[in-house]
């Protein structure tokens, strides 16, 4: 088994990744590979101390890793290669809309607002745009990528062991049309994450529920650029006492925040409901 944990360093690591990154380096502890990557694509957020700190964090938790670790920053040119494929399929187009162009057409009467993963459902209002514009998103045509893909249907081991579909109808209508390319970075969560799980040879993609509304999206991908699908582990999710997500904010939850108090990883373990580590 080939787990990851994928972290930003754009803020000190909580306790919700602690969590995360100890239960993929556990299940790939019995003769599998845990590896790291550092998701740093968003330049204008990323710093080299908070990636610094990310590696402090896990090295205190007790969790190896390969070297040398992989940075999206350097990694650009196979994004680029990855879209420019969906491109000459055709399933891509350019969108100048702004954030507020599309919560106005969202919210039109004859539209309604729809969330998805991304959040606002995209209204369509440049689905007929062609590839150019260099300032532009790059937005999937989904409509035309799931003629090609069918239902979506992908392995989720978190709990009993099952297979989620989506079909194609639920992922045009609750997904739409998502960004593959940010006009700033070139690239996006979605197409970066494919590519790079793909790149490393990951089996099994351990993450947060709350990423999976996106799974369906990089099994599509995965199946139009003809790559491997791994399983997927959705974890459940640590929250704060009143029963909210943990966020980067939320600084008194910070891993460096316990260990400065004299908190050890057993300890950590424990907190977040973990059993001690196999041999």
């Amino acid at each position: 088994m080939i787990t990851r944990f994928a972290p930003s360093p754009t803020g000190p690591l909580h306790l919700g990744h602690a969590f995360s990154a100890m239960v993929a380096h556990d299940m790939a502890r019995n003769g599998g590979t845990f590896l790291l990557r550092i998701e740093d694509i968003d330049r204008s957020r990323a710093r080299s101390h908070w990636e610094q700190a990310i590696f402090d964090d896990l090295a205190w938790l007790g969790l190896g890793w390969p070297r040398p670790v992989i940075r999206q920053s350097e990694r650009l040119p196979a994004y680029r290669a990855a879209l420019a494929r969906l491109r000459d399929m055709g399933l891509t187009y350019a969108c100048t809309c702004t954030r507020r162009d599309i919560a106005e057409a969202a919210s039109a009467p004859q539209e309604g607002a729809t969330h998805g993963p991304d959040g606002l459902i995209y209204p369509g209002a440049c689905k007929h745009a062609g590839h150019g514009d260099s300032g532009a998103a790059i937005r999937l045509h989904m409509d035309r990528a799931l003629t090609l893909t069918g239902d979506i249907a992908y392995r989720e081991t978190a709990g009993s062991h099952r297979t989620v579909t989506r079909s194609a109808q639920e992922m045009i209508d609750g997904i739409g049309d998502i960004v593959l390319a940010r006009r700033d970075m070139g690239t996006s969560y979605h197409l970066s994450v494919t590519v790079d799980d793909a790149a490393q040879g990951v089996t099994c993609v351990t993450r947060g529920a709350d990423l999976a509304d996106a799974t369906p999206i990089h099994v599509c991908l995965q199946r139009l650029l003809g790559l491997s699908s791994p399983a997927y582990h959705h974890h459940r999710l640590i929250r704060d006492d009143a029963g909210k997500r943990l966020a980067k904010r939320d600084d008194a939850r910070a891993i460096a925040a316990y260990r400065a108090e004299g908190v050890s990883p057993a300890d950590l373990r424990r907190l977040v409901g973990l059993s001690p580590p196999g041999p």
